[in-house]
Protein backbone atom coordinates (compact mmCIF):
# COMPACT_ATOMS: atom_id res chain seq x y z
CA UNK A 1 0.00 0.00 0.00
CA UNK A 2 1.08 3.81 -0.77
CA UNK A 3 -0.31 6.27 1.16
CA UNK A 4 0.18 9.79 2.08
CA UNK A 5 0.04 10.84 5.78
CA UNK A 6 -0.79 14.40 6.71
CA UNK A 7 0.61 14.33 10.44
CA UNK A 8 0.20 17.13 13.44
CA UNK A 9 4.11 17.88 14.29
CA UNK A 10 4.35 20.44 17.24
CA UNK A 11 7.71 20.81 18.76
CA UNK A 12 6.36 21.38 22.18
CA UNK A 13 3.78 22.56 24.21
CA UNK A 14 4.65 26.34 23.16
CA UNK A 15 5.30 26.13 19.88
CA UNK A 16 2.73 26.76 16.72
CA UNK A 17 1.73 23.11 15.58
CA UNK A 18 0.89 22.79 11.66
CA UNK A 19 0.16 19.64 9.85
CA UNK A 20 2.84 18.13 7.69
CA UNK A 21 2.83 15.73 4.94
CA UNK A 22 4.45 12.62 4.24
CA UNK A 23 4.86 9.73 1.56
CA UNK A 24 4.91 5.78 3.01
CA UNK A 25 5.13 2.75 0.60
CA UNK A 26 5.45 -0.92 0.94
CA UNK A 27 3.01 -0.41 3.77
CA UNK A 28 1.35 -4.17 4.12
CA UNK A 29 -2.64 -4.26 5.01
CA UNK A 30 -1.58 -7.05 7.98
CA UNK A 31 0.75 -3.78 9.80
CA UNK A 32 -1.05 -2.56 12.93
CA UNK A 33 -1.67 1.38 12.72
CA UNK A 34 1.44 2.06 14.99
CA UNK A 35 4.17 -0.38 12.84
CA UNK A 36 3.00 1.95 9.77
CA UNK A 37 4.23 4.89 12.24
CA UNK A 38 7.32 3.06 12.89
CA UNK A 39 7.95 2.44 9.42
CA UNK A 40 7.36 6.50 8.55
CA UNK A 41 9.85 6.85 11.47
CA UNK A 42 12.44 5.15 10.23
CA UNK A 43 12.50 6.81 7.18
CA UNK A 44 12.62 9.87 8.99
CA UNK A 45 15.63 9.13 10.86
CA UNK A 46 17.26 7.83 8.13
CA UNK A 47 17.26 11.03 6.16
CA UNK A 48 18.04 12.75 9.28
CA UNK A 49 14.77 14.07 10.29
CA UNK A 50 13.20 14.39 13.66
CA UNK A 51 10.54 11.13 14.20
CA UNK A 52 7.11 11.81 14.73
CA UNK A 53 6.56 11.50 18.36
CA UNK A 54 3.70 9.26 19.76
CA UNK A 55 2.14 7.60 22.72
CA UNK A 56 2.16 3.78 23.57
CA UNK A 57 3.07 1.14 25.08
CA UNK A 58 1.33 -2.36 25.31
CA UNK A 59 0.78 -2.38 22.01
CA UNK A 60 -2.11 -5.10 23.00
CA UNK A 61 -5.11 -2.48 23.51
CA UNK A 62 -5.03 -2.90 27.64
CA UNK A 63 -2.92 0.40 28.27
CA UNK A 64 -4.86 2.90 26.20
CA UNK A 65 -1.49 5.26 25.97
CA UNK A 66 -2.02 4.96 21.49
CA UNK A 67 -4.18 7.83 21.76
CA UNK A 68 -4.98 9.11 17.91
CA UNK A 69 -7.37 10.81 16.18
CA UNK A 70 -7.14 9.57 13.00
CA UNK A 71 -9.09 11.27 9.96
CA UNK A 72 -11.68 12.98 12.73
CA UNK A 73 -12.17 9.79 14.87
CA UNK A 74 -11.10 9.03 18.23
CA UNK A 75 -8.64 5.86 17.46
CA UNK A 76 -9.25 5.71 13.88
CA UNK A 77 -12.48 4.73 11.82
CA UNK A 78 -13.08 1.23 14.10
CA UNK A 79 -14.24 0.97 17.40
CA UNK A 80 -10.96 -0.05 18.75
CA UNK A 81 -7.64 1.28 20.22
CA UNK A 82 -5.30 2.85 17.50
CA UNK A 83 -2.43 -0.09 18.04
CA UNK A 84 -5.54 -2.78 17.38
CA UNK A 85 -6.24 -0.84 14.21
CA UNK A 86 -4.93 -2.62 10.92
CA UNK A 87 -3.96 -1.16 7.76
CA UNK A 88 -6.45 -3.28 6.36
CA UNK A 89 -8.62 -0.60 7.24
CA UNK A 90 -7.99 1.62 4.62
CA UNK A 91 -7.39 1.45 1.17
CA UNK A 92 -4.27 1.92 -0.90
CA UNK A 93 -3.40 5.48 -2.14
CA UNK A 94 -5.78 7.08 0.87
CA UNK A 95 -4.69 9.81 2.36
CA UNK A 96 -4.80 9.80 6.65
CA UNK A 97 -4.89 12.84 8.97
CA UNK A 98 -3.59 11.92 12.28
CA UNK A 99 -3.59 14.47 15.07
CA UNK A 100 -3.71 14.31 19.11
CA UNK A 101 -6.28 14.41 21.03
CA UNK A 102 -7.93 17.49 21.11
CA UNK A 103 -8.87 18.57 24.29
CA UNK A 104 -7.75 22.37 26.71
CA UNK A 105 -7.47 19.52 29.65
CA UNK A 106 -5.31 17.80 27.56
CA UNK A 107 -2.12 20.07 26.48
CA UNK A 108 0.03 18.86 23.50
CA UNK A 109 4.06 17.69 24.82
CA UNK A 110 5.40 17.18 21.52
CA UNK A 111 3.65 16.31 17.81
CA UNK A 112 0.92 13.26 18.61
CA UNK A 113 1.52 13.01 22.51
CA UNK A 114 -0.64 14.95 24.78
CA UNK A 115 -0.30 15.61 29.08
CA UNK A 116 -3.32 13.26 29.86
CA UNK A 117 -2.37 13.47 33.64
CA UNK A 118 -5.65 15.23 34.43
CA UNK A 119 -6.97 11.80 34.37
CA UNK A 120 -4.50 10.62 37.31
CA UNK A 121 -5.85 13.59 39.59
CA UNK A 122 -9.45 12.74 39.06
CA UNK A 123 -8.11 9.73 39.63
CA UNK A 124 -6.39 10.31 42.97
CA UNK A 125 -9.35 12.05 44.09
CA UNK A 126 -11.60 9.34 44.92
CA UNK A 127 -10.36 6.07 42.84
CA UNK A 128 -9.75 4.17 45.53
CA UNK A 129 -11.45 2.25 48.48
CA UNK A 130 -10.49 2.15 52.75
CA UNK A 131 -7.35 -0.63 53.02
CA UNK A 132 -6.83 -1.94 56.48
CA UNK A 133 -3.67 -3.29 56.63
CA UNK A 134 -2.89 -6.58 57.63
CA UNK A 135 -3.52 -10.16 55.24
CA UNK A 136 -5.89 -9.69 52.17
CA UNK A 137 -8.96 -10.76 53.62
CA UNK A 138 -10.66 -14.00 52.19
CA UNK A 139 -12.10 -13.52 48.45
CA UNK A 140 -15.71 -14.99 49.54
CA UNK A 141 -15.82 -13.24 52.87
CA UNK A 142 -17.80 -10.22 51.61
CA UNK A 143 -20.51 -11.55 49.20
CA UNK A 144 -20.97 -9.62 46.19
CA UNK A 145 -24.72 -10.22 44.24
CA UNK A 146 -23.83 -11.10 40.49
CA UNK A 147 -25.78 -8.33 38.49
CA UNK A 148 -23.52 -5.70 41.12
CA UNK A 149 -20.08 -7.77 40.17
CA UNK A 150 -20.98 -7.87 36.11
CA UNK A 151 -21.98 -3.99 36.53
CA UNK A 152 -18.49 -3.44 38.13
CA UNK A 153 -16.31 -4.96 35.96
CA UNK A 154 -18.41 -3.74 32.90
CA UNK A 155 -16.96 0.24 34.62
CA UNK A 156 -13.93 -1.70 35.00
CA UNK A 157 -13.02 -1.88 31.77
CA UNK A 158 -12.27 1.28 30.93
CA UNK A 159 -8.82 1.59 30.28
CA UNK A 160 -8.49 5.76 30.46
CA UNK A 161 -7.49 6.19 26.84
CA UNK A 162 -9.40 9.58 26.78
CA UNK A 163 -11.04 8.72 23.51
CA UNK A 164 -14.53 9.94 25.23
CA UNK A 165 -12.71 13.02 25.77
CA UNK A 166 -11.62 13.47 22.12
CA UNK A 167 -14.68 12.65 20.99
CA UNK A 168 -16.89 14.71 22.60
CA UNK A 169 -18.18 18.11 20.83
CA UNK A 170 -17.65 19.51 24.57
CA UNK A 171 -14.45 18.05 25.56
CA UNK A 172 -16.32 16.27 28.52
CA UNK A 173 -14.69 13.72 31.04
CA UNK A 174 -17.98 12.58 32.43
CA UNK A 175 -17.97 8.72 30.81
CA UNK A 176 -13.99 8.04 31.90
CA UNK A 177 -15.36 9.45 36.02
CA UNK A 178 -18.77 7.81 35.60
CA UNK A 179 -16.72 4.80 34.78
CA UNK A 180 -14.09 5.19 37.61
CA UNK A 181 -16.63 6.27 40.19
CA UNK A 182 -19.40 3.10 39.39
CA UNK A 183 -17.12 0.27 39.38
CA UNK A 184 -16.03 1.13 42.77
CA UNK A 185 -19.92 2.42 44.14
CA UNK A 186 -21.85 -0.21 43.12
CA UNK A 187 -19.29 -3.12 45.71
CA UNK A 188 -19.69 -3.07 49.34
CA UNK A 189 -15.85 -2.24 49.19
CA UNK A 190 -16.46 0.85 47.64
CA UNK A 191 -19.44 2.02 50.58
CA UNK A 192 -17.31 3.82 53.23
CA UNK A 193 -16.24 6.53 50.43
CA UNK A 194 -19.18 6.22 48.31
CA UNK A 195 -20.63 10.08 49.04
CA UNK A 196 -16.95 11.57 49.08
CA UNK A 197 -15.81 10.09 46.11
CA UNK A 198 -18.48 11.07 43.61
CA UNK A 199 -18.12 14.76 44.81
CA UNK A 200 -14.36 14.73 45.53
CA UNK A 201 -13.69 13.49 41.68
CA UNK A 202 -16.48 15.45 39.66
CA UNK A 203 -14.85 18.38 41.61
CA UNK A 204 -11.52 17.84 40.66
CA UNK A 205 -13.35 16.69 37.05
CA UNK A 206 -14.39 20.33 36.69
CA UNK A 207 -11.07 21.63 37.98
CA UNK A 208 -9.36 20.25 35.49
CA UNK A 209 -11.22 22.27 32.87
CA UNK A 210 -12.86 19.52 30.91
CA UNK A 211 -16.14 20.57 28.98
CA UNK A 212 -19.55 20.60 30.02
CA UNK A 213 -21.36 17.09 29.34
CA UNK A 214 -24.59 17.03 26.44
CA UNK A 215 -25.57 14.04 26.77
CA UNK A 216 -24.52 13.94 22.76
CA UNK A 217 -23.22 10.24 22.95
CA UNK A 218 -20.00 10.43 21.07
CA UNK A 219 -18.01 9.28 24.32
CA UNK A 220 -20.15 5.93 24.40
CA UNK A 221 -19.64 5.48 20.35
CA UNK A 222 -15.77 5.63 20.48
CA UNK A 223 -15.26 4.16 23.70
CA UNK A 224 -13.07 1.24 22.89
CA UNK A 225 -14.38 -0.85 25.98
CA UNK A 226 -17.57 0.33 25.02
CA UNK A 227 -18.57 1.50 28.55
CA UNK A 228 -22.08 2.37 28.24
CA UNK A 229 -23.63 6.42 27.71
CA UNK A 230 -25.93 5.22 30.96
CA UNK A 231 -23.13 5.18 33.21
CA UNK A 232 -23.30 8.78 32.93
CA UNK A 233 -27.09 8.61 34.37
CA UNK A 234 -25.52 6.50 37.34
CA UNK A 235 -23.23 9.26 38.25
CA UNK A 236 -25.38 12.22 37.98
CA UNK A 237 -27.87 10.19 40.72
CA UNK A 238 -24.91 9.37 42.71
CA UNK A 239 -23.67 13.04 42.96
CA UNK A 240 -27.24 13.90 43.81
CA UNK A 241 -27.44 10.96 46.22
CA UNK A 242 -24.30 12.82 47.82
CA UNK A 243 -25.22 16.42 47.28
CA UNK A 244 -28.31 15.94 49.32
CA UNK A 245 -26.77 13.54 52.02
CA UNK A 246 -24.29 15.69 52.88
CA UNK A 247 -27.08 19.02 53.00
CA UNK A 248 -28.78 16.99 55.26
CA UNK A 249 -25.54 16.73 57.90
Amino acid sequence: MKLTLRVWRQKNADAEGAMSTYQVDGISSDMSFLEMLDTLNEELILKGEDPVAFDHDCREGICGACSLVINGDAHGPERTTTCQLHMRSFRDGDTIDIEPWRASAFPVVKDLVVDRSAFDRIIQAGGYITAPTGAAPEAHATPVPKPDAELAFEHAECIGCGACVAACPNGAAMLFTSAKVNHLNVLPQGAPERETRVLDMVGQMDAEGFGGCTLAGECATACPKGIPLMSITSMNKEWLRATRKVARK
